[in-house]
């Protein structure tokens, strides 16, 4: 059922569900509350989360695209509170299981629950049949307690990861960076392109991912290419390259004045924070390389700037809630 068995011992944990993707303000919110639970009983905090999504599973036809991967999920629970994750390879076993089975098989055998926080909307079993109502009952049988974390928001609209998936297919990184608490990545490995960008005074490095991420608009974006511990600033471009007459949609960044990289094969970090402009065909490459100057000279002045406009956004836990 999961990949590494996690040990917990006969003291018990706080126990959070959810598939966490993206890990974003809501999901942090749920992770503080959990948190606080656990240091009163002197416990773990155990963050379970599901990998493939179980839309994935019980219906491929409407599985969204993901925002973030299993790797930077586990690493993200982690920054917020989480003092182990629990992934769960969700199959049709799984997904067959009852609420009362779920419950007796996870969180009572393998993690000795003590506490057991969800959100408000928590749906879980075969066929989403089980509800809070359901832990509740369950947590009375079996000797935990069952909490609902409130759905929370910025005042007017409510975090989520459908909500966030539509702002980043929008172009719209910013408003994805102010519901995560963080610029949105893509995580990949750089492979060959056409080195176009090198011929034209812009070699760039052409991501390649796995799974079905969440992949910003089209259109030209200052952001962040991380390679190890470095995170260079960068111009991206998302699109299919229509002035080459491109067919395949790539995912492109420009270190900013830097010609001496070599990262083919290497694993990199692409964080978008502000969208620059749409994707547009040019007459010529004249037209195009001169407005490619414009795009690196926007980026610059965005990227100067990133860290105060980003300084109210915060990896802890937010309790702002809807009205």
């Amino acid at each position: 059922m999961s990949p590494a068995p996690v040990h917990v011992d006969q003291r018990g944990a706080v126990v959070c569900i959810g598939v966490f993707d993206g890990v974003h303000r809501g999901h942090r919110s749920l992770i503080g509350l959990a948190r606080g639970i656990a240091d009163e009983l002197g416990v773990p905090l155990v963050a379970i989360t599901f990998d493939p999504h179980p839309m994935a599973v019980v219906g491929p036809r409407v599985a969204p695209t993901s925002l973030a991967t299993l790797e930077h999920r586990i690493e993200l629970l982690g920054q917020v509170g989480a003092d182990t994750v629990d992934v769960l390879h969700f199959d049709e076993a799984v997904a067959a299981m009852d609420p009362q089975e779920f419950v007796h098989r996870v969180l009572v055998d393998r993690l000795h629950a003590r506490a057991v926080v969800v959100g408000q909307d928590f749906r879980f079993g075969h066929r989403a049949a089980g509800s809070f109502e359901t832990l509740v009952h369950e947590g009375d049988r079996h000797g935990f307690r069952a909490v609902a974390a409130p759905l929370v928001g910025d005042g007017e609209h409510r975090w989520s990861s459908t909500a966030i998936r539509s702002l980043v297919a929008d172009g719209d990184v910013v408003g994805a960076e102010q519901s995560l608490g963080r610029p949105y990545r893509l995580d990949g490995v750089v492979v060959h392109g056409d080195h176009r960008g090198r011929e034209l005074g812009y070699p760039t490095a052409n991501l390649s991912w796995t799974g079905t991420p969440t992949v910003p608009a089209d259109g030209v974006y200052a952001g962040w290419l991380g390679v190890g511990d470095e995170r260079l600033p960068a111009a991206i471009s998302v699109g299919t390259n229509p002035t080459f007459d491109g067919q395949e949609r790539r995912v492109e960044s420009y270190a900013l004045d830097r010609d001496d990289l070599d990262l083919y094969g290497l694993p990199v970090r692409v964080e978008f924070t502000e969208r620059i402009r749409g994707q547009e065909r040019f007459d010529d490459v004249a037209a195009l390389v001169a407005r490619m100057a414009v795009d690196v000279s926007r980026a610059r002045v965005i990227l100067s700037g990133e860290g105060r406009r980003s300084a109210g956004l915060v990896l802890d836990a937010d309790q702002s809630h809807l009205p």
